[in-house]
């Protein structure tokens, strides 16, 4: 009799956890289908028809605009902006943020000011950025110049942002200046986690602390690695305001990413039908790298 009470009292107590759990995941259930899930479906939905966004009667074309999609070379031209973008800001920004996190875990609270100040380009505007870089970066007047201009005693105009491949690689490196700083935050909270017992062990074992971070804590560091990485890939392939804001895409669309194009399409020439393709692509291609890099990035999460 009492087995048969336990096991009634184990049911009831698994049924109100579930019950609870239930009523406090559904509102970020609803804002999740309403904000994620339903966009996306509605996205594919209006890829299948030519419009205009506006009216109210929207043509069937079926597959055309995809037909359209497969043979749009501005669009695959994007794409392999998109990936130069990705490589370099993993490549930057994930390296530096490490070695910045590295050094503010070896000084500990002495450094905390380099944690703030380091950490302020993540806390501006992405928009503000890009107009601070832009006056900054201007041909006529703006910083880089002038600087050029004082060391050669005359006159220099530097257009970075105005000639390719020039303008691509300033924006990636004003990007990385950006984001970096989140990634230094996130390497400093894996430093958090790995047992202070194993760096006094290490120590005592005579390990210098290169040695340390060389053999124990960038090997420990192995998932924030993996997750720090997949972050930047997805973050990078999905760009628009900063780049919108400072190039638009131009000079002659050496600098157009996919969120670009797929704006320009969409909210100036008005064909949504189109533009809504260009966003399933979008999707399509982030989703299948992000698991191919899951899939090929493995690394030992038990030690």
């Amino acid at each position: 009799m009492e087995k048969v009470t336990n096991v009634g009292l184990a049911k009831a107590r698994a049924r109100s956890t579930a019950v609870a759990a239930t009523l406090f995941l559904l509102p970020a259930l609803a804002l999740i289908i309403v904000f994620i899930v339903y966009p996306v479906i509605d996205t594919f939905a209006i890829s299948g028809f030519k419009w205009n966004g506006i009216s109210s009667d929207r043509i069937y074309t079926g597959m055309e605009n995809w037909k359209a999609l497969i043979h749009d070379e501005m669009f695959w031209k994007s794409f392999q902006h998109n990936l130069v973008v990705m490589v370099f800001s993993i490549l930057l920004q994930i390296p530096i943020g490490m070695l910045l996190a590295t050094f503010l875990d070896a000084g500990g609270k002495k450094f905390n000011i380099f944690k703030i100040i380091w950490f302020l380009p993540y806390l501006m505007s992405s928009v503000a950025i890009a107009f601070l870089f832009v006056y900054a970066l201007a041909t006529n007047g703006g910083l880089i110049s002038s600087m050029a201009s004082l060391i050669q005693g005359k006159k220099v105009t530097i257009d970075l942002l105005g000639t390719a491949p020039n303008a691509l690689f300033t924006i990636i490196g004003v990007m990385a200046w950006q984001f970096t700083p989140f990634y230094m935050v996130y390497f400093i909270a894996g430093y958090g986690n790995i047992d202070t017992a194993i760096y006094e062990a290490a120590i005592i074992d005579g390990a210098t602390r290169g040695q340390y971070i060389r053999h124990i804590a960038i090997p420990l560091l192995g998932p924030i690695f993996k997750t720090a990485c997949t972050m930047s890939l997805i973050g990078s392939l999905k760009y628009f305001d900063m780049i919108w804001n400072m190039t638009q895409g131009g000079p002659a669309g050496t600098t157009e990413l996919m969120a670009t194009y797929m704006y320009k399409l969409s909210f100036q020439q008005f064909n949504m039908g189109y533009g809504s393709t260009v966003a399933a692509g979008m999707f399509i291609l982030i989703t299948a790298i992000a698991l191919l890099f899951n899939k090929v990035f493995k690394v030992r999460e038990d030690y």
